[in-house]
């Protein structure tokens, strides 16, 4: 096999990195709750804030995203590595797998303006695509210069190519040379340090106050829940944090949609709750039922259903789903 990348990393027999689908089902998590509260404070931007929007806020906004847009980079070297190996043109199949993600992410504008997967397709044709022909230090280097940059101007979606650089400068140097403890205490200490900062200066107090105070703060928490996950991973609680996360990221597409139209449904009942509690029950409800829902599904498939039909629409073919010896 003719492989595009110096890929360092070894997967488990099953092809998969369990890591990086626990990684993606917290980031689902994450989303879901700021999405819910975003949503709802579009509704009401001019109620009363309480301990939800505060915590939401600080602890939530800006620190989920960044963790999937550099699983998305990951993402990119695992699949050009493996379309390699079935066809000779694998960027043109990388294009249209982006491409339909594209067409989904017009699709749920309609009803979530301001949703990322359109810009993750724009910015994977534009960014990631050409960055697969450089060195792994070339693409290592210029995520961090993008990233710099991106926080620089304020963060927000400029700060999206940067971080698709470095998650896939990190898969080309492959999981054993990550500094995860190291990471975690340093993402730790930045991540109180900037978020207290943070708060002050929302207080009034600008005395520390920078440009790129928040995006800073919320990458180093980013870092710090990551790497914390990981570590957790190492010890005893691994079995239970995969049953739970990995379902959610392996059908991530299928959750982060579907999330979307219960958000829709709810608000009405969000609005009427001064408190936001509802923001985190609906939260943790609709999580729940994602997980025992992506686990039943994914014992008798291969795929989630929305991952599948993106399977099939980038191969141009129907790719088998059902699991051997399923019933369903």
């Amino acid at each position: 096999m003719i492989r595009l990348f110096p890929v360092t990393h070894t997967a488990p027999a099953s092809g998969r990195l369990h890591e990086l689908d626990a990684l993606r089902g917290f980031a689902v998590c994450g989303i879901m709750l700021v999405n819910t509260w975003q949503h709802l404070r579009e509704r009401a931007p001019g109620a009363e804030r309480g301990a939800v929007d505060w915590v939401v806020e600080n602890l939530g906004q800006s620190r989920f995203y960044p963790i999937f847009s550099v699983l998305f980079g990951m993402s990119l070297v695992l699949f050009l590595d493996s379309a390699a190996a079935r066809t000779g043109r694998p960027r043109l199949v990388l294009l249209r797998r982006l491409a339909v993600l594209g067409m989904l992410g017009l699709l749920h504008q309609t009803v979530n303006p301001g949703e990322v997967l359109l810009p993750y397709a724009i910015l994977g044709a534009l960014v990631l695509l050409p960055a697969s022909f450089l060195p792994r230090r070339g693409v290592l280097l210029l995520g961090i210069v993008v990233t710099v940059w991106g926080v620089r101007e304020g963060g927000g979606v400029i700060l999206i190519p940067g971080l698709f650089l470095l998650g896939m400068a990190m898969m080309e140097y492959g999981p054993p040379r990550w500094p995860v403890g190291p990471a975690f205490v340093a993402g730790t200490a930045l991540a109180v340090v900037l978020g207290y900062l943070w708060v002050r200066a929302t207080a009034g107090d600008r005395t520390f106050y920078f440009r790129g105070l928040y995006p800073t703060a919320g990458l180093a928490a980013a870092t710090a829940y990551c790497t914390g996950l990981l570590l957790l991973l190492r010890t005893r609680a691994r079995g239970p944090l995969l049953a739970v996360l990995a379902p959610l990221g392996r059908m991530a597409l299928t959750n982060y949609l579907t999330s979307t139209l219960v958000i829709l449904a709810a608000l009405p009942l969000l609005a009427a709750d001064p408190t936001r509690i509802t923001v985190v029950a609906l939260t943790v409800s609709v999580l729940a039922a994602q997980v025992f829902l992506s686990r039943a599904w994914l014992r008798g498939h291969r795929y989630g259903p929305l991952e599948w039909g993106w399977r099939c629409l980038t191969w141009l073919e129907r790719v088998p789903n059902r699991r051997i010896g399923s019933r369903t």
